[in-house]
């Protein structure tokens, strides 16, 4: 199962809203996914989707909140998962024009002048309904996305306002004849998820942000000290070739005394870095150290080693 589809189901099994709540959610689901079928003079309501806790909500919210007549209908989708799908139907009458009044779902006006979203909690409601009709976000362990899409642009420049009331990072763009809201921050889609009441899936995605996070200061360390380490040997190995080459041309022991035990020293360790040479050099400063190495190396060049291949 996917995980926008852990999302919905937990969403789906909320059940600690108000009156308000319910009808702000199901202005949100209706708006997004629900179809009007007309009959005559009556209006009536279709809801299709594949998810079985997704129907149960929408026929719930639909016959808690209005005098309504409901049925459900069970058909095998034609692609390839061949997965269930279910038709939740409202059946056209009088009482679904007063449902849809109410909820001013035939209006062309704005969502953000309707009542039944108001307040912080109804426009919770709202974008929970909206993203169970039309949303999907990635599993946490991939990159970070979440997104609503709907054919109707006034919706989702309604959908994009109330985000932005909540400090969400939304964005807004269109795809062929579709417009799509979407975040690709993770701290916006956890609370986002945290918002609309999905807190499983939030604690869920905080969990793996942190490893991600912490999995990747991990790797900058690693990387900050191969890049070191790496330094550390190229320098070495410039030191031991230009000491190599000064012990052909003059030979070592005609060099002056403290040049020459720190030729001797870098030979013996030609491999460690300079912090070490320090330490086995019986007394001698780092900075000591690191001029003799430089005034050889200066020497050698003088000489006519190849400074083509000089090493930092």
């Amino acid at each position: 199962m996917s995980f926008s589809n852990d999302v919905k189901n937990e969403l789906a099994r909320i059940e600690d809203n108000t009156t308000l709540d319910d009808k702000a959610e199901l202005l949100g689901l209706l708006r997004m996914s629900g179809a009007i079928v007309i009959r005559g003079m009556n209006i009536g309501i279709h809801f299709s989707t594949e998810n079985a806790a997704l129907a149960r909500r929408a026929l719930q919210l639909l016959k808690s909140n209005y005098n309504v007549q409901t049925e459900v209908m069970i058909t095998r989708s034609r692609r390839l998962k061949k997965n269930n799908r279910y038709q939740v139907r409202v059946l056209p009458s009088r009482a679904v024009r007063d449902t849809l009044d109410e909820l001013q779902l035939l209006s062309m006006d704005t969502d953000l002048h309707n009542p039944i979203i108001k307040d912080e909690h109804q426009k919770r409601a709202y974008l929970r309904g909206a993203f169970m009709g039309g949303g999907s976000v990635s599993r946490p362990s991939s990159d970070y996305h979440l997104e609503m899409v709907t054919e109707n642009e006034t919706f989702a420049r309604a959908l994009v306002k109330i985000l932005h009331g909540f400090h969400l990072k939304a964005k807004l763009t269109d795809r062929k004849d579709d417009y799509i809201v979407y975040m690709k921050e993770a701290e916006s889609i956890i609370d986002f998820l945290s918002f609309v009441g999905a807190h499983n899936a939030r604690c869920e995605m905080e969990n793996v942000r942190i490893v991600k996070s912490l999995r990747n200061d991990v790797n900058r360390a690693v990387n900050c000290e191969t890049a070191n380490l790496n330094k550390v040997v190229k320098a070495a190995m410039r030191q031991v070739e230009c000491i190599k080459f000064l012990d052909e041309k003059l030979g070592l022991s005609n060099l002056p005394k403290n040049l020459e035990d720190t030729a001797r020293l870098r030979l013996q360790y030609p491999d460690v870095s300079l912090n070490d040479l320090v330490e086995y050099s019986g007394g001698i400063g780092k900075s000591g150290i690191n001029h003799r190495l430089k005034k050889l190396q200066e020497m050698a060049v003088e000489l006519g080693v190849d400074a083509g291949e000089k090493h930092d």
